[in-house]
């Protein structure tokens, strides 16, 4: 009798972790998620930290019988290279100085580097969903646990005439751009409405810019600027798919300080 009302009470407590909000309460949460959005990038410091950045290529191994015809294709991520960058975060901009290639010193600059590159991470992208001139639309999704946070998961587009996201294919030699719609998920901390991880993913990409697929993944984590703890990207990845050429670019984001003019990096600790 005690397993079955244990039973039962676990499944009455996972029903109700389950249920969807009202929705005065999923409109308490967004709103609460747009006002952090909306303040976050005046909200950081001044701060620099090390980005270390592992870019992946793709190959496509076929598999074959034999004296029959290919059975599957694999894609496989092949490692390209590693990047460290000082990443300055100074009067709400963002600066990319490329330190390190391959753990080499590189006197290259992180703008004329081949490859995949971005940015947006602090703040740019949230505005550019949350602000009102993207008109978006939300949508609650369901409830998600998140480093013992429980959060709100939510959903939302943004369509094309409204969007203000660029993908830009200069791989293989192209050279193409388009503002382009886009869609992705947020998860928002229910009790502070900080958003702690969310996707993009662009939509409908013309033709002439020969990309598949570009998709975008940013997670936030507590980090301790000049002895206050401020959400902040801890990891990130892009992919982006094309005919010619797929790149993964996995980052992550350590060793956060507060800026100044003579701040340094320690670079043994950047593996």
């Amino acid at each position: 009798m005690m397993s079955r009302l244990l039973a039962v009470f676990a499944l009455s407590a996972s029903m109700a972790w389950a249920q969807r909000p009202s929705e005065t309460e999923a409109a308490a949460i967004f709103e609460k998620a747009r006002d952090r959005a909306l303040a976050y990038a005046r909200s950081l410091p001044d701060f620099i930290c090390t980005e270390v950045v592992h870019r992946f290529s793709e190959t496509r191994a076929i598999r074959r019988q034999a004296g029959s015809i290919p059975t599957a294709v694999e894609h496989r991520w092949v490692p390209s290279d590693k990047l460290t960058i000082r990443l300055s975060y100074s009067q709400h901009k963002e600066e990319h100085k490329l330190l390190l290639l391959d753990d080499k010193p590189s006197d290259r600059t992180y703008e004329n580097l081949s490859g995949g590159t971005g940015t947006g991470e602090f703040g740019g992208t949230l505005l550019n969903i949350f602000t009102a001139e993207s008109q978006t639309s939300f949508k609650w999704q369901s409830w998600k646990t998140v480093r013992r946070h429980r959060a709100a998961v939510f959903t939302y587009s943004v369509d094309a005439a409204h969007s203000r996201y660029m993908v830009l294919n200069a791989l293989g030699g192209d050279n193409h751009e388009a503002v382009v719609s886009f869609h992705g998920d947020l998860e928002v901390d229910r009790e502070t409405g900080e958003i702690l991880h969310f996707t993009y993913v662009a939509d409908r990409i013309p033709k002439a810019v020969n990309l598949d697929l570009v998709s975008t993944t940013v997670d936030y984590d507590f980090a301790d600027v000049g002895g206050r703890n401020y959400l902040l990207p801890a990891h990130s990845a892009t992919e982006i798919i094309s005919p010619r050429l797929s790149v993964l670019n996995d980052a992550n984001f350590r060793e956060y300080r507060k800026f100044s003019a003579d701040s340094v990096i320690d670079f043994g600790t950047a593996k």
